[in-house]
């Protein structure tokens, strides 16, 4: 008969201390990491703004209890919504998410980093109102900007060397445990209740990935990580009200996560927390499709007008071969019926045969409408993906981090077009100065999308100058999205 296990209560693991003392120590000096974050703050907001275009994601909005009104609440930018900062971090979560546009970071784990300003910003909003309420000074978005790069820096940094994917939970667990973290910080929690507040994230249930995948791909995909953020600011708020926590949740032998949802693993880590994932964070700014997509659409726009001054037709087309990645071929190679635009916008044959098509690929293409057009799914069906080792090489490379895919049309009549590739998407750090100006030009197409000129006016001055915006009260600066 095997002895006990000790009921003597040991100190926190050493995961969660390293998170907490993170979230709550650390300094971030680098320059390239705040104006990064100051990129990723607009460029979030603005896919926010886009999803408001979209019923499906509209009907989610607002109070648990039609008509609530939260006195000093924070606001859901781009609605005249006032809500509790959990609920207000659904919100804002949920929008963020809806279209699969915002910032992306690839690893052993998948992931979205921005994910997390739904926690922040509504936690900072709501705290900046109550302050100058109580005649107290409010919070500045440096506090966001420093919280967006501390976030992205714990999901990211987990996310390098441990594959949740592949035990069959989704990436949102770690929005839950950054957003609980950098939201304790924010909340002035101590370190006992930091603690307790991320420990209470490990804990708590973990999101199956199945609702990604066939044949269950579906639109809970787009409030996953809304409802991760919301989540985590409830853990911590109950902390602050001194909930106790749980210092082995990862490491307890038979009950903690490594051993119920990990297999049994410890965490590994490549490096310690810094400000590396902000600064090599992966942008969406052509696309809203999976990232592993992302440069096989554009290599499709490309291959659009090679079609088109060759006078060939995609009627014409025998075979389309993707050469690619063997992430991209574990999460978006998919054949058979599709579903919904959830379904859709993780087929990276419905992402190559739509732009080949029409020459772009736009939020509006997954739709039913779009969907129906004959021509999609004739083409899809004749597109294939195959692994290059090496690409999938590249895209665990530090020093690279590719994601990288190669497309070659062959005709009926034996003729083909040169291969097309392109290994880093427009996104990426090594096409920054290529992508910022760009980047810059989809916020202000979405502000567009919401606001009267006067209005667009007002959040571009804001919002395109570091300093300045650092300075500004939080509360000041979302009114400005206010409508």
């Amino acid at each position: 008969m095997s002895s006990p296990i000790s009921n003597i209560r040991p100190d926190y693991d050493q995961v969660i201390q390293d998170i907490v003392d993170y979230a709550l120590g650390y300094e971030v000096t680098s320059e390239l990491a705040i104006e990064t974050a100051r990129h990723i703050l607009i460029d979030t907001l603005g896919c926010g703004l886009e999803a408001l275009s979209y019923p499906a994601a509209c009907k989610l909005l607002g109070p648990v209890v039609k008509g609530t009104v939260v006195p000093h609440g924070a606001r859901v930018p781009g609605t005249q919504f006032e809500l509790d900062p959990v609920q207000a971090a659904f919100n804002i979560g949920t929008l963020i998410r809806w279209l699969d546009f915002n910032d992306t970071w690839l690893a052993a784990e998948w992931g979205h980093p921005s994910d997390n300003l739904g926690a922040i910003l509504a936690v900072a909003d709501w705290l900046s109102r109550n302050a100058v309420a109580a005649g107290k000074p409010p919070l500045t978005m440096n506090e966001v900007l420093h919280a967006i790069v501390k976030a992205h820096e714990i999901q990211g940094v987990i996310a390098l060397e441990n594959s949740f994917n592949q035990v069959g939970l989704d990436h949102v667990l770690l929005v839950k445990v950054a957003s609980t973290a950098v939201v304790s910080r924010l909340l002035g929690l101590t370190r006992d209740e930091a603690l307790a507040a991320v420990s209470l994230a490990w804990v708590d249930g973990q999101s199956l990935r199945t609702y990604r995948h066939a044949p269950n791909a579906g639109s809970r995909k787009s409030w996953a990580a809304g409802d991760a953020t919301s989540r985590a600011v409830r853990l911590a708020l109950m902390a602050q009200t001194g909930e106790m926590g749980y210092p082995s949740a990862l490491t307890a032998r038979t009950w903690g996560f490594y051993d119920v949802l990990f297999k049994g693993q410890p965490f590994k880590f490549q490096r310690s927390y810094g400000s590396y994932v902000s600064e090599n964070v992966l942008f969406k700014i052509s696309f809203p499709a999976e990232f592993h997509s992302q440069t096989a659409v554009e290599a499709a726009v490309t291959l659009h007008q090679q079609l088109k001054d060759a006078g060939k037709r995609v009627q014409d087309i025998e075979k389309i071969t993707i050469r690619t990645h063997e992430a991209c071929i574990r999460i978006i190679d998919k054949q058979g019926p599709l579903n919904n635009p959830a379904d859709r916008d993780h087929c990276i044959q419905y992402m190559v045969a739509v732009p080949l098509i029409k020459g772009n690929l736009t939020a509006a293409d997954y739709e039913d409408a779009a969907a129906a057009d004959p021509r999609i799914d004739a083409l899809r069906a004749r597109i294939q993906c195959e692994e290059d080792p090496q690409y999938t090489r590249d895209y665990h490379d530090p020093d690279k981090r590719s994601i990288a895919n190669a497309l070659t049309v062959q005709f009926k009549d034996g003729s083909r077009l040169p291969e097309v590739a392109v290994e880093y998407p427009i996104g990426h750090r090594r096409r920054r100065a290529e992508g910022i100006p760009l980047l810059q030009a989809k916020f202000r197409t979405n502000l567009a999308r919401r606001f009267p000129q006067k209005q667009q006016d007002a959040i571009l001055a804001a919002s395109l100058d570091t300093p300045a915006l650092a300075a500004m009260p939080v509360h000041e600066y979302v009114d400005l999205y206010v409508i």
